[in-house]
C-alpha cells in the first residue's frame, strides 16, 4: 500500500490547504509521496521540508507588499507575482526554506506543469528544492495572463492545471492506491467557462494545443470532479475540502481573510483527523494489559 498526498490549486484559496496540511504535521501523519499543482506545488512543498505554519506566516507578512504580488510586476515583468522575491528573497532569505530537511525527507514530491507546446501537463520530481525544483514550482504556479511562460528542462511551461488540475489518476499510476485529495472548493462545485477562457485563448494564441487545453478546462476539471464524488461515495478516496465556498479572492491581499481561509482548513482537518487516520490504517492497536 502506497500513500499519496494530492494538492489542488486555487492561488489563496490554497490557504485551506496550508491549514489541512500543518495539522497533518502536527499529527504526525505522513505519505510516501505527494504532487501539488500550482498553489498546491508552492505552499504544498512545506510539507515535505516539515515546516508548519511557514506558508501562511509568510504570505500574511507579505501579501500587501508589491515586490510579492502587484500590477507594477505585471506590467514590470509580465509576472503578477515577482519572480525574484517570490522565490528568492523570501525563500531564501526572509523566511527561508530548509532544503535539508526536504532533501532527507523520503517522501516523493511531485510537481505538474503544462507544456504549452502540446497542452498536455508534464510531472517533475522534486529532489532538494533548489534552483531546478523552484522552476518547476514556479511554471506550476503561472497562471496565464498573469505570468509568462517558464523555461526549464527544455519545456515552455505554465499553470498545471490546465492540463491536470487533480493529479489523482497520475498518482494512481505511479501505484499510490490510498491517497488524501485536498480540493480548494466545496462539494458539488463545477467550473463554468468564463471570460478568462475567452481571454487566455487569445492570449495564448500562439500554443493552440495549450489556448484548446485552456478553452476547455471547464469540462476537464467538472470530469475529476464527479470521479472524485464517485470515489468519495465509494471510499476507495479521501476527500478533504472547504464545507463551504471560501469566499475569498485568488489575489487575497487581506491577512485577515488569509488567516479565517487558513483557520477554516486546520478546523476541517481536525474534525476529519480520526476518520483519516482510520482510511490510511494508521488507527494504534489497543494492547490489553494482563
Amino acid at each position: 500500500m502506497k500513500k499519496g498526498l494530492i494538492m489542488e490549486g486555487g492561488a489563496m484559496l490554497g490557504m485551506f490547504t496550508c491549514g489541512v496540511i500543518d495539522t497533518l504535521m502536527e499529527n504526525d501523519i505522513n505519505f510516501d509521496g505527494a504532487i501539488g499543482i500550482t498553489a498546491g506545488a508552492v505552499f504544498g512543498c512545506n510539507i515535505k521540508s516539515k515546516q508548519i505554519g511557514r506558508a501562511i506566516r509568510y504570505n500574511k507578512k507579505y501579501c500587501n507588499d508589491p515586490r510579492y504580488c502587484s500590477f507594477r510586476n505585471l506590467i514590470k515583468t509580465g509576472n503578477l507575482y515577482g519572480e525574484e522575491f517570490c522565490y528568492h528573497e523570501v525563500a531564501e532569505i526572509l523566511d527561508p526554506f530548509d532544503h535539508d530537511a526536504f532533501e532527507n525527507n523520503p517522501m516523493e514530491f511531485i510537481v505538474g506543469a503544462t507544456d504549452i507546446k502540446t497542452g498536455k501537463c508534464v510531472y517533475h520530481k522534486c529532489v532538494d528544492g533548489r534552483e531546478r525544483d523552484l522552476k518547476w514550482m514556479q511554471a506550476s504556479a503561472s497562471m496565464p495572463i498573469a505570468a509568462k511562460p517558464v523555461d526549464v528542462d527544455g519545456y515552455l511551461l505554465l499553470d498545471g492545471g490546465i492540463a491536470d488540475s487533480i493529479p489523482f489518476e497520475y498518482m494512481e499510476s505511479l501505484g499510490y492506491d490510498r491517497n488524501l485529495i485536498i480540493l480548494t472548493k466545496p462539494v458539488g462545485y463545477r467550473r463554468k467557462k468564463g471570460f478568462e477562457s475567452y481571454l487566455a485563448k487569445f492570449a495564448l494564441h500562439k500554443y493552440p494545443a495549450a489556448a484548446k487545453g485552456m478553452f476547455e478546462r471547464s469540462i476537464m476539471y467538472n470530469r475529476q470532479m464527479e470521479e472524485l464524488e464517485k470515489r468519495e461515495r465509494q471510499k476507495t478516496s479521501f476527500v478533504i475540502r472547504p464545507p463551504y465556498a471560501l469566499g475569498i479572492s485568488r489575489t487575497e491581499s487581506d491577512p485577515n481573510e488569509l488567516e479565517r481561509v487558513y483557520r477554516i482548513g486546520v478546523q476541517e482537518a481536525e474534525r476529519r483527523l480520526d476518520e483519516l487516520k482510520e482510511f490510511l490504517d494508521m488507527v494504534p492497536v489497543t494492547v490489553n494489559k494482563l
